[in-house]
């Protein structure tokens, strides 16, 4: 079965069109809020009078929020892609509203953690439709090109929050000022539609609830469990990486606020265009070959983004980082999109990415912040680039090529 929406692979249709617009703004977001709680993590420890620990705990509290993401990423398989998206937008924009409103800690947590739920349910959805609605041979760029939008969401943040800082309303701001376009996507889902692949499979068979464990009982249980150890060892550096690059460059190396914000704006400029040819790069060169290359550029700058010893160096290693933390995902998005059957998708990507993968999204910096109170930032975090290499090994001894093939061939064991 291949499915009339993904067919031609000459040209998107007018429908293709708007929806990769409207995906890619979705997305936009994930990049908007990862950056943003890098930014102002040092004013928000001030604030809150937090030691670099309790930051550190706070972060991973607020991540945790991504693996209850599973809830409802799984029941995509059920519901429908598009009944799972509108409901992760509409909680998404009231949750981030909601964490410029927290009065401490504790209320900031909570919202946040909130946030994250729908927010990454909105990311996964948003891959799942890619993955089904759009040519085979233009998945990756397509899937690359919709996760670079999370690239620019940084772009704007990071721009943006310096400015905000300066407010009155401070580090409120920017989750006030994020929420004003999260509105008009909301309105704009109107026009979406169900991924075709999905209506296809549920006339000939309406989804019925399947029991919690299911996949782990069938034939694709050791995909589920590869994929989600390569997920795990992505983000245990990726998710930390970023995050505490102020601090450690506030602290270590000695930069003003205004300088921290300006190298990250910098960075994440420069590592836009890369950003954006990730997907088709992963298209031309293949999974394998394209992952390799972004793999590798992933753990090299990671090294130097923690070690090197002045601003300029630092702002460009720190670049590759931003492009790496970005690049890695339409690879990994692909595979956890094509490896699986139309009527798994959902629940298999949740168990991989948002259940069990993001376990690692989690400890990661957890443990960064706790080493890094006995032996600082760059140390605790430049540690952590051997983990992309150990992805990528087991990316090259366990996943197949998937490039230029159709989901039907691609699912299958």
């Amino acid at each position: 079965m291949t499915s009339p929406a993904t067919s031609d692979t000459s040209s998107l249709s007018s429908y293709q069109k708007r929806l990769f617009v409207f995906l890619g703004v979705a997305t936009f977001f994930e990049g908007y809020d990862f950056i943003a709680i890098s930014q102002i993590l040092p004013n928000l420890r001030a604030s809150m009078e937090l030691s670099k620990s309790a930051g550190a705990t706070l972060v991973a509290v607020i991540n945790a929020g991504t693996i209850l993401s599973y809830v409802l990423v799984r029941q995509s398989d059920r519901w429908g892609r598009r009944r799972v998206l509108t409901l992760t937008i509409a909680g998404y924009t009231i949750s981030s509203f909601a964490s410029g409103l927290a009065t401490g800690p504790v209320s900031f947590a909570i919202a946040q953690f909130t946030a994250r739920v729908f927010l990454i349910a909105e990311w996964a959805v948003s891959m799942v439709y890619a993955a089904e609605e759009f040519p085979a041979a233009k998945r990756g760029l397509v899937i690359g090109v919709i996760q670079a939008m999370s690239s620019l969401g940084s772009v704007v943040c990071a721009g943006m929050v310096p400015m905000l800082l300066a407010t009155p309303l401070g580090w409120r701001s920017v989750y006030f000022v994020g929420t004003i376009p999260l509105v008009l996507l909301a309105f704009a889902r109107r026009n979406l539609r169900e991924s075709s692949r999905f209506a296809e499979v549920a006339a000939a068979q309406p989804a019925e609830h399947r029991p919690l464990l299911e996949i782990l009982r069938g034939p694709y249980r050791g995909r589920v469990l590869e994929l989600a150890l390569i997920w795990g060892l992505t983000y245990v550096c990726t998710q930390s990486a970023v995050t505490f690059w102020k601090e450690f460059a506030l602290a270590e190396r000695h930069f003003t606020d205004a300088q921290g914000g300006a190298s990250i704006t910098i960075a994440a400029l420069a590592a836009m265009p890369l950003a954006f040819a990730s997907g088709k790069l992963i298209d031309v060169l293949g999974r394998r070959g394209g992952g390799a290359i972004i793999f590798v550029l992933t753990s090299v700058g990671v090294f130097l983004t923690y070690t090197l010893p002045d601003r300029a160096s630092l702002t460009a290693a720190l670049a590759i980082t931003i492009f790496g933390a970005s690049a890695v995902l339409p690879v990994l998005n692909a595979y956890t999109a094509e490896l699986f059957p139309t009527e798994l998708r959902g629940d298999a990507f949740a168990w991989s990415n948002n259940l069990l993968g993001r376990i690692g999204y989690v400890l990661g910096p957890l443990a960064v912040g706790w080493a890094a109170e006995y032996v600082g930032w760059g140390p605790a975090a430049a540690a952590t680039a051997v983990f992309p290499l150990l992805a990528l090994g087991f990316i090259l001894w366990l996943l197949p090529e998937t490039s230029g093939r159709e989901l039907e061939e691609t699912a299958g064991l």
